[in-house]
């Protein structure tokens, strides 16, 4: 019998990466051949820190879904922090892996590497075909770089060492371990504490932003982290097949989209909010359309599992438990 590959998952307490530690116990990897390490146990941007922790730990495979994050505001307030810790981490991260002999790696990435006015919905080779949207270009840079870091290792390393690194987009994502912070969280969540926050005080109205037509695409957390496994563990020769060695990442999507006032009432009807709900044309609306063409990863076998009413209680009933007061 085979023993278990070493698996060390880089941002174990984040929204994706706690997903995918539980998406591998899940499918009976051993807990002790799980490694983690928090960010005051391990500093990523730390080229000495991590090229020390690879040599001690010696891991088989990296999940790495490490990375600073955030919304609008956040990004707008802090780009040099979010260029400089993501480059950082990700240069550091698959150097020392390729360093220490590890082969497989993946590399979590982000929907907004493609230009603000990509066709949608968006496709692979959209990527570098435009300009990004201004309020995450720092963020989207880093992540860019993070999937030429990847390609740049297998060119020139593939055939000599072995190394076969990928790289996966998600879509929007929710559910549980999600950031429910008034002022920095995504869609799902803010509507998720504002919709709790009406009920508790039985507001008669709840008022969201901009008209509600913009149309979005959202995965529930444990798909993106059932996707990432998948497309680690694909057999090269498959992943090769529908891939190119300078165009080589994989978007993960549901395939759908819906309306933000649609998402709205959803969150509504989950946390049984009865009371009205108003759009204020006055806000932005922000992109008309974002949706992610998932047709390659859907050759490879994988397609989401979770609808959005389902992942929605989900993702309410960890609130609830976390979150509420």
């Amino acid at each position: 019998m085979t023993q278990h590959p070493k698996i060390y998952v880089a941002g174990h307490r984040g929204m994706v990466g706690s997903a995918i530690v539980r998406q591998l116990l899940a499918q009976g990897q051993p807990v002790e051949r799980v490694v983690t390490r928090t960010h005051a146990q391990l500093d990523l941007t730390s080229q000495a820190a991590v090229n020390a922790f690879f040599a001690e730990e010696k891991p088989d495979q990296v999940y790495l879904a490490a990375a600073k994050v955030g919304g609008i505001h956040a990004n707008n307030t802090y780009p040099a922090e979010f260029i400089y810790q993501n480059l950082m981490t990700q240069a550091n991260v698959i150097d020392a892996a390729f360093r220490n002999g590890v082969q497989k790696l993946l590399f979590l990435g982000s929907s907004c590497i493609y230009p603000k006015l990509a066709d949608q919905p968006m496709r692979e080779d959209a990527l570098l075909t435009g300009m990004l949207e201004p309020t995450n270009e720092p963020y989207a840079i880093a992540k860019i770089a993070g999937i030429k870091l990847c390609e740049s290792y297998n060119r020139q390393y593939g055939q000599s060492h072995g190394v076969d690194y990928r790289s996966v987009m998600p879509t929007n994502l929710y559910g549980p371990g999600d950031n429910y912070h008034p002022e920095n969280s995504h869609v799902i969540p803010a509507l998720i504490r504002r919709f709790h926050e009406a009920k508790v005080n039985q507001a008669l109205s709840v008022t969201i932003w901009g008209t509600g037509t913009p149309k979005r695409e959202f995965l529930y957390v444990d798909d993106m982290a059932a996707a990432s496994v998948h497309v680690m563990n694909l057999d090269k020769a498959t992943y090769d097949q529908h891939t190119q060695p300078m165009l080589s990442h994989i978007n993960v999507g549901c395939g759908e989209d819906v309306t933000i006032l649609e998402v709205a009432q959803a969150v509504g009807r989950t946390v049984g909010y009865t009371g009205l709900i108003h759009t204020d044309p006055a806000k932005p609306d922000g992109t008309p359309r974002k949706l992610m063409d998932s047709t390659r990863l859907n050759a490879l076998g994988w397609q989401a599992q979770v609808g959005l009413e389902v992942g929605l209680k989900a993702a309410y009933e960890d609130f609830l438990a976390h979150y509420a007061a």
